[in-house]
């Protein structure tokens, strides 16, 4: 609308349609209209605001420019940022407003340089769900401002801060390079959600397998990952960050057909495992470090005092530690071995390897 109209207009919110059918209003953070080399050029932009969720790109900027291209301009090749597979008329039958709008990334935006994702090499990492987003609301305004004839209208999406946001994410692993991802498959951000976790383990997953890797290391944490790394060193695309989610990462590694799978943790993640515990993090609910030892002196008799109370999972560890050097890499072994049986029960005929990562980051115990 402020494209052509060309003036600013008083606009302090917006609602776009989703996916579900349902609209949602959002507060406009700037808006802008200039002319550049004799064309109009309109500027909108919103805060993010992730609520709960303990995303890296909460609160940060996200803008929109819109601008008017002749009808014969030549679609933008992936190399440029543009959208090249884009589709006339996707969406709604061949010839409407939505045939004319090309989609492309601004700064801020990675670009994908690996297969394997939702997107093809060379294009912006905008996931589809976001790019029929952006698509299908500017059609919703060209419905009620139509081009003018001859003209087609370009969305060029930034985000100012998102090459530095990048850093702190695993985009590069991903082969995203230059800023972060849009990404989304409902629009709507959940609460500490596991769908921004599944979804990024599936994707890390998808570019493995594209990248020709047959093994996946399956780490619980960033310490774990590099201590597997320094001893084994597998291409860097092998590695997954599972978080908490063993059972969803074991299972998509299933899917995956990789041939082997690895499980790299720290002593209280990899003990859960070994007490067949699905999802680690401590919001599951905290270890029952009663029936913990129950478990250890199973795997050990005598290994501990069964009428001590303990405080923690480190504080088992250290008492284990304290232990004489055969007693106590004989019950990591034995750790590392019910981790393994347990997520081969869930990979089925993948062999599993279970190691046990020391809080100084070396892997002290591993299963055969």
């Amino acid at each position: 609308m402020l494209l052509l109209q060309g003036q600013v207009a008083t606009i302090t919110s917006v609602k776009i349609p989703f996916p579900d059918g349902n609209r949602h209003a959002f507060s406009i953070q700037h808006l802008a209209f200039s002319i550049q080399n004799e064309k109009p050029i309109a500027t909108a932009s919103v805060i993010k605001d992730a609520g709960d969720d303990p995303d890296i790109t909460n609160g940060a900027e996200i803008v929109a420019e819109v601008r008017l291209l002749p009808l014969t301009h030549p679609s933008p090749s992936p190399r440029s940022g543009g959208f090249a597979e884009e589709k006339r008329g996707e969406g709604k039958g061949e010839g409407d407003q939505l045939s004319f709008i090309l989609l492309k990334g601004g700064r801020g935006v990675g670009t994908v340089t690996k297969p394997g994702l939702a997107v093809q090499v060379g294009e912006p990492a905008i996931n589809p769900v976001p790019r029929r987003m952006i698509r299908e609301a500017v059609g919703e305004a060209l419905d009620k401002y139509p081009l003018p004839d001859g003209q087609a209208i370009e969305v060029t999406i930034s985000v100012p801060n998102g090459e530095e946001l990048a850093t702190r994410t695993l985009n590069a692993r991903l082969g995203i390079t230059g800023g972060i991802s849009i990404l989304g498959t409902s629009g709507i951000v959940r609460p500490l959600s596991a769908e921004a976790w599944t979804a990024s383990i599936t994707a890390a997953m998808d570019v493995a397998i594209a990248m020709g890797c047959e093994e996946v290391v399956l780490s619980a944490g960033r310490v774990s990952e590099k201590a597997h790394m320094k001893k084994y060193n597998l291409p860097d695309e092998a590695y997954v960050m599972m978080g908490d989610y063993v059972e969803f990462s074991l299972a998509a590694a299933k899917k995956h057909n990789f041939k082997k799978i690895h499980i790299s943790a720290h002593w209280a993640k990899l003990l859960k495992i070994a007490m067949r515990i699905p999802q680690t993090h401590v919001r599951h609910g905290a270890i029952d470090l009663g029936q913990t030892t129950l478990f250890l002196n199973t795997l050990l008799p005598g290994l501990l005092d069964p009428t001590y109370e303990f405080n923690t999972a480190r504080e088992i560890y250290d008492v284990i530690n304290s232990k004489p050097g055969a007693q106590s890499s004989e019950v990591y072994f034995r750790v590392c071995t019910m981790a393994k049986e347990y997520a081969e029960g869930i990979a089925a005929d993948i062999p599993v390897t279970a190691h046990l990562v020391s809080y100084e980051g070396e892997i002290i115990a591993e299963s055969k």
